[in-house]
This record gives structure tokens, sequence and C-alpha cells, in this order.
């Protein structure tokens, strides 16, 4: 395996796996910050004087036009991230219609030094995600070397992310600085854990949290547990909570998890309070309630001030932190200020020493809809690579490179 610092792509045409996956609405794209995370890699193989053939995949055409019949393949396509990703290099992106068509094939192969190429997106092929192995070998032959800088599908056995690998030599084969820079934040957090380690999960379900919360019982000494999910726990213990989102199937588990924290002597911090509406809408009747005692008619969706207060003050003891999913409709104003108090305990926790990682897709939205992005150690652009790094599994697009 090279270091990608060390390697010059000095008249070399290096094939890269970026992950392109941003929201495009009516052809323009509303959130970069997946483009903007690849351009450091970009730039060096170029300014070591190599050609670059991106390849990206771009939602899941097949699944989401069953889903909504007036979506076309063309709503699918790359070439609004190539107009773009030209405007943030400030030079010319070339775009090949289809990844592994002649015509891209042609494109490739005259690729001069500094020159770009974008291949449109991946999983216009189903042996895309099916990690096809003549589909990977056809991609392979696009580049001399291979660079899989895409963390966010790295939890995936895909063609591009990890069945290609096998047509590289172990020399001309490595991870992106974006790679690089996700998989050292990881390992920091998991196995460089400088204590008291608190990891701050939220979201709505236990279900999609078992593994990470399993897994984090190892390394923890704290866990605060917000968002959706908390209301299983209170119903387990024998707690009131209206109509707030719960998984009745899941209240054994609940039990478990917190039986299995006080034998390893990690603390769980639940939610004191909620604050509560009468209705799923930013328009709701409001009020506050403990989390023991919600009203029949309201449900909780956001964590009370006594929470905010507790949480912050675990938070800003610790050395290392580890935000995992909000802690309310953070998306409705009415209900964003409990993951806005976490953010700011975050922040503080970070400027006094400790090492934060935020990942998640809507703890990052949350991160950047407030404006702390750069006021935490890391922010990963990986939601379910990132969770299945913490459940401790091996990864995929990470075995590849490195076997």
């Amino acid at each position: 395996m090279s270091q990608f610092n060390q390697y010059s792509f000095a008249g070399k045409r290096a094939l890269v796996r970026v992950d392109f996956n941003v929201p495009i609405k009516e052809g323009i794209i509303t959130d970069d910050t997946r483009i903007k995370a690849a351009l450091p890699t970009i730039n060096k193989i170029l300014q070591d004087g190599g050609s670059i053939v991106l390849m990206s995949h771009l939602g899941r055409p097949a699944k989401d036009m069953a889903k909504k019949p007036h979506l076309t393949l063309a709503d699918f396509s790359l070439a609004p991230v190539a107009q773009h990703l030209a405007t943030l290099l400030q030079k010319d992106v070339q775009f090949a219609e289809d990844a592994i068509s002649e015509e891209a094939y042609q494109k490739a192969q005259q690729l001069k030094s500094g020159e770009v190429l974008l291949l449109n997106n991946l999983r216009y092929y189903k042996e895309e995600e099916k990690g096809d192995a003549d589909f990977a070998k056809k991609l392979a032959a696009m580049g001399q070397v291979y660079v899989n800088d895409a963390f966010g599908t790295a939890h995936r056995a895909h063609a591009s992310t990890a069945i290609i690998a096998e047509n590289f030599n172990a020399s001309d084969k490595m991870f992106g600085f974006l790679m690089e820079g996700e998989i050292a934040a990881g390992e920091r957090v998991l196995h460089q854990t400088q204590k008291p380690f608190t990891a701050i999960i939220g979201g709505a379900k236990v279900s999609d949290k078992i593994l990470i919360i399993e897994n984090l019982l190892e390394k923890a000494t704290d866990i605060i547990i917000g968002g959706g999910m908390s209301y299983t726990f209170f119903k387990a213990q024998g707690g009131k909570i209206g109509t707030s989102l719960c998984e009745d199937d899941r209240l054994e588990t609940a039990t478990a998890l917190l039986q299995k924290a006080k034998e390893k002597g990690v603390q769980i911090h639940l939610p004191q309070d909620s604050i509560i509406a009468d209705k799923f809408d930013n328009n709701a009747n409001i009020s506050s309630a403990p989390n023991t005692a919600i009203p029949d008619g309201w449900m909780g969706l956001d964590i009370g001030q006594l929470a905010c207060d507790s949480f912050a003050h675990v938070i800003k003891n610790s050395k290392t932190i580890l935000w995992n999913g909000p802690m309310g409709v953070f998306e409705m104003d009415k209900f964003q200020h409990g993951t806005k108090c976490i953010a700011d305990a975050v922040a503080a926790a970070t400027e006094s020493g400790a090492y934060s990682l935020v990942g998640g897709g809507d703890s990052v939205a949350a991160v950047n809809k407030f404006g702390y992005q750069d006021k935490v150690s890391y922010v990963s652009t990986g939601g379910g690579a990132l969770l299945e790094f913490f459940e401790g599994k091996a990864l995929p697009g990470i075995v590849a490179i490195k076997s």
C-alpha cells in the first residue's frame, strides 16, 4: 500500500473513486460539502502532473424511480457535478455520459497532464452494487493508479469501492487524503482514546444504534442517549411517554443495554425532560415535561433544559467525544434548541483540548446549520460507513486497499 502524499502522480492517469452523491435540485447542487472534501486529493494529483478520471454514484436510480415515477435517468446524471467541480477547480472538467462506453475510454486515454474527466453515475449499472468483477475490470482499465477517496461508501462491497482494487498492484492502489483523514479520526477515537470518553448517540431508533452502543460499552466512560430513541428506554423502565416515538419490540433490548452498561461501569445518561408538542409540526402547541410523565396525546420532539444542562456538563468534562445523531427534530426551529446545546458543549470542550469527532448525516447537518464545522476536531463525511466502523466491522473499501 502506498502513502498518497509520498506518491508521485507525474505522467500517471489516476482513477479516483469519490463520493459525489450530493443533493441536486433543478440542476443546482444545494450542498457541495462532499465535492469540496475531495479537492485536496484532486489538487495533489494535478499538481504532481497527473491526470484524473473521477467516478462516483448519485442516488439509487432504479429504486428511486420505482418510488417516484416522475423521475428519469437524467435526474441522476452527474453532469451538474462536472460543471460545479469545474467552477471549484477553475478549470475544464470533461464528462463521459456513460461510465464504460468507448467514448469514455477514448476520453480517458487522451487525457493530458493536469486534465480531469468525470464518468457518469456508476449506479446506472446494476453490476456496480452487485460487486461484479467484470464491471470492476472495465472501470480499472480507465486508470493506471487507483485511489479510493470515498469513505461514505467504504462499507459497501461494490465494484468501484472494493472489487476494483484487485486489478491494481499493491504499490498502485491507495487511499486519498479524505479517506486517510477519516480512518485516522476514527482510529484515534476507538484506539487512542483519552478518557473521559463520551459518546453522544441520538436519532430516531434504538434498532439503528444497538451495535454501535454495544461496541462503545467497551470503550466509553459515558454514553449520552437522546432523540426519539430515548423514549424506548423510558417506556422500558415503566415511564409514561405519551405518543412519543417508541419501538415496542425493542423494550427488552433497551433494558439489556442499560444492564450491560451498569455491569461494565459505563454511565448511561438519558434526558430528564423533553420539549413536548401536541402534533409533529413546527406550529404545534408546545410545553415541557419529565420524560417519565409525558401526558397522553403529547410527544417529545426535543430534549428539555434540564437535559441540556446535565448533558453539557458531561460533555465539557470529556477528553474524547463522538457525536452521532441529533437530540430532536432540529430541522424545525421550535425543536432545535437541544441539538444546538449539544453543539455548543462539544465546541466548548474542543476549545478546552478535547478531541471531537462528529459523524452521521443529521449530526453533520446540525453542525453545519449552527456554524460549528470549524469548532470541532473532525467532521466525518460517512454516515453508514462511520456507524459500521464504530460497530467494529471491517469495511470492504478499507480492506481492499490494505490487503
